[in-house]
Formats: C-alpha cells, structure tokens, sequence
C-alpha cells in the first residue's frame, strides 16, 4: 500500500452503504464519503499537489471530506481550529506558506480575515462539483508512500508553533499494528474525543476508516456535562473510547458512572498524561469486562510507540507504566552520555526509531536537526531517532515507566507544551518584567509566576487572546522577586514549594 486512501477504497467496496461517520443528527455512509472526498480532491488535484492544505474549521464530516479531499489531490492537511487566538493562527500560517484554505459557511467570514491573500474554497460549493478520474489518476501516480499525510501544530520552546509531518507510511505502518492488535473490525462504533488538530485524533479516523468501522464524532460541548455524554455515547452504542486521561477523569470526577454506565464499551485505551489510579479503579470496576490500555507517544513518531495492556490481577503499587514497544518500532533508553541503557531502574531519557518517526518540523530546519538526529549508538550508517525528551525506566517486568521531563516541556491537559513558550508569552505584555512557569505533575496543575505591574485576573485575559486554552496557567501568582540559585538561575524547586503559600 502507499497512501491511506486504499483504506477507505477498500472499505467502501465491502461496506459501502454502511454509515462511515456520525456528526449529531448527521451521518454520511461510506460511498458518499468517498464520492464526496474524490470531488474535493477533483478540485484541488488540477492546480496542486504535495503541498499543504489548510482546514479551517472544527471537527465534523465535512472536515473529514477536506481531509480526504486534500489526500485524493496528492497534497496533505493541516487543520487550524477557528478557536485559536488570532496571533496564533497567524504564526502556522506564516510557517505553513499554503495556497489553499478549505472552510464552511460558519468560518467563511474569519477564514477571509484571516487568509484573504489566499485561494479560499467553502466545502458546500466545492461538494457541488464533479469528479475527474483523470486528474485523481495522475495525483495517484505521482504519490509515494513517504509523501506528508498531515501537518499537526504543537508547542515551540521559541514561541512560535512546530509543524510536525508526519507521512502516509508512517501512519499506515502503525494504524496496521494497532487496528490488529487491539482487534477493531468493522462491528466497532468509535467514539471520537480528540480535536482533528491533535494526533489522538488520528487514531480514530485511520482505524475507522481501516476496518469499515462507525465514527461517532462527540460534540466537545459535552464535555462540559457527563451526564449529556454518557447518554450520547449509550444511544449511539460506542464500543471504543481512545481518549485523552483528562477526559476520563473528567466523568469520574463527578460520579457520572453512578448515572449511566456505557455497557457496550469493550476496550478503552488512554493517553496524554498520567492516569491516576483512583479513577482507572472506577472505570475497572463499573465495565469488567472492558481492556483497558495505556498508550504512550509523542506527536512526532505518530501516535505511540509504547503500550501497557492493564492486567486486572496485578497490583499497580507505583505509576502504570507505559509498557513495550508497538511491532516494529524499536524503543531505548540513553543515558546522560549517549550510552544504552539496559539495567532496571536507571533513569534515562525515552529514544524512537523506525517507519514511524514523522519527516521532522515544517519550514523549521533548526528544530528538526535537534530533535531528528542520527542514532549515537549506531556509527555505520544512517539512522535517524527521535529523542522524546521524557525520562523513564524499566521496572522489574522490563516494561519502561514514564518519570517525566528532562527539560522545560510537559504534558498537561493531553498536550505538550514547551513552558519557555508560555513565558514568553507573558514576557511579550510590557507590563510584565519576568515570568517562569512550573509544572506540578503529580496535581497536573501549570503556575505561572511573574513580576510586574498588572492584576491577575487581566494577565489571564491578556493570555487568553494569544495562547491556546490548555496553555493558559491554571494559577498564576505575582511575585516582588524570583528565588534564585547560587549559580543564578531562577530556583524552580523553590517556586514549587511556595505555589500554595
């Protein structure tokens, strides 16, 4: 195979009136799906190939069409979330550098603001068109496996979002593995949680569209209320949930499992952030019969690269650990000095190799060479790792066990988030001196610390317009000086110690 789309041919000729996708009161079976799709790509594919795509609305089916459309035309997609502050929006813009922007009615008017110096086409008109099977039949020949799928936009430590690239081999070589190994089939209703912009997201729509399954794409406003959620995912029957951990915690938090249990749920699989015990137990015990899976990966090796099946009979004293390595990704432990490490209980910092690593940072040579280096343990030939930059070790069963950063990023809220970033950020109001940020994961809450003349409650706001929600603190405290170390860096440890006083 060399592109996704063998995917969805493949099951529209077996499921081809099934109903691919479910948006609320709408839905679209395979067949449309695909004509749909091949008209979007007709489009697109005349005057463009292997180039980047903009998506600019929210998650639904006509975003899946634009996806697919932008693979049909030989190019690849990158979603932008109308949500985004505006000067957000406008930095991927800058290091995307695309032609095209695809929106819909309710986005025509911001996508015009905002790429006006753009090719903008509304999906509802592009629909109206007409297939081309010769310019589909070109785009198609001209495709190699390694061509980018998709351009997903994370955190930069310089302020300024990376692009990660990630190509259809990649995704191909693990939506395989991961569709076999946690036996989806076509009987499966998944229950979509993630953003399309986020890489969990991923999951759910190559594995769908994989083994002819039903996509159930969950309204984000229902995760303001479990309750609302628990009864959509019963009357739609999910069978899969791949969600983010914050997700799962948010209906145990309240009790909603003491409302509704969503019977027919058969594997849950969770990701983002450490998951506590205490609301996996509630989770166990209201669905016995459910596989649960913790899975671990950062966005540039596509998807995960490590996974722990949770074993019901086991007493998880400490964190559950993050597991082995998926089939044919290879992952390791180096030490301070570039030297492997095989004894148990050493830390060291998380490396990936294999067909999974994305093709490195879009229009971001710099950051790529940093991140995407050549494997310090192999000097014979050419071979690039990834270097994750957690920390972890095997535990007694030889499973590694993820033990946080080496360096200023962290997971919160299911995302990576470069905290340099975020002080920066700060940094940038005039009226703000000096800022730091630190990260207590065992409470997953973000500080911000600042010195300067503004309130609070207006740096909140003020950060609001220009970074995304899950990167705004969950506290911020002003300060009349930093604790500082005998070498003078700013004391973080001190910082962490004095958050709550």
């Amino acid at each position: 195979m060399y592109s996704v789309i063998e995917y969805l041919e493949k099951s529209v000729a077996s499921y081809g009136t099934k109903i691919a996708v479910i948006e609320e009161d709408k839905k679209i079976t395979y067949s449309d799906f695909q004509k749909y799709s091949k008209i979007v790509g007709s489009y697109i594919g005349k005057t463009h190939f292997n180039e980047p795509i903009i998506i600019f609305m929210d998650k639904g089916i006509d975003t899946l069409i634009s996806f697919l459309g932008a693979i049909y035309a030989g190019c690849f997609y990158t979603l932008m979330n109308p949500e985004l502050p505006e000067n957000r929006i406008f930095q991927m813009k800058e290091t995307i550098q695309a032609r095209v922007v695809i929106t819909n009615d309710s986005n025509l008017d911001l996508a015009q603001h905002y790429f006006k110096d753009l090719e903008i086409k509304n999906i509802k008109e592009l629909k109206k068109g007409k297939i081309n099977e010769e310019v589909l039949k070109k785009s198609r020949e001209r495709h190699v496996d390694v061509d980018p799928l998709y351009v997903n936009f994370t955190s930069g430590s310089t302020g300024i979002p990376k692009g990660v690239v990630i190509s259809h081999r990649s995704v191909m070589d693990f939506i395989d593995v991961f569709t076999e190994l946690f036996h989806f089939s076509s009987k499966d209703i998944i229950g979509n949680q993630a953003p399309f912009d986020f890489d969990v997201s991923v999951k759910d729509i190559f594995s769908a569209i994989k083994v002819g399954a039903t996509l159930v794409i969950i309204p984000k406003s229902y995760f303001s209320n479990p309750s609302k959620l628990l009864d959509y995912i019963c009357e739609n029957q999910v069978t899969t949930l791949t969600w983010a951990v914050s997700a799962l915690c948010l209906i145990t938090t309240f009790h909603g499992l003491d409302y509704k249990v969503p019977s027919t749920v058969s594997k849950i699989l969770f990701s983002g952030e450490v998951m506590p015990m205490k609301h996996l137990k509630q989770w166990m015990e209201h669905l016995p019969e459910t596989t649960f899976v913790n899975v671990y990966g950062p966005t540039e090796i596509t998807c995960n690269c490590l996974y722990h099946v949770i074993d019901r009979k086991r007493v998880y004293e400490d964190k559950i650990p993050v597991g082995k390595p998926f089939p044919n990704e290879r992952v390791f432990l180096l030490d301070e000095e570039d030297k492997i490490i095989e004894k148990k209980n050493k830390t060291g910092e998380i490396c990936v190799l294999g067909t999974c690593l994305g093709l490195g940072y879009y229009n971001n040579a710099e950051q790529t060479q940093r991140h995407f280096v050549q494997n310090p343990i192999n000097t014979c030939y050419l071979e690039n790792i990834y270097r994750t930059g957690d920390l972890g070790y095997y535990n007694e069963e030889e499973e590694i066990v993820f033990m946080g950063r080496k360096d200023f990023q962290i997971k919160y809220m299911g995302h990576r988030i470069e905290l340099e970033e975020i002080e920066k950020a700060m940094m940038d109001f005039p009226e703000v001196v000096r800022s730091c940020c630190v990260f207590d994961e065992e409470k997953s809450k973000l500080y911000g610390f600042y010195i300067g003349d503004i309130d609070k409650k207006d740096l909140t706001l003020k950060l609001k317009e220009v970074l995304p929600v899950f990167m705004i603190p969950t506290k911020l405290i002003p300060l009349d000086n930093f604790p500082m170390t005998k070498n003078g860096k700013i004391d973080r440890k001190k910082l962490m110690e004095s958050k709550e006083k």
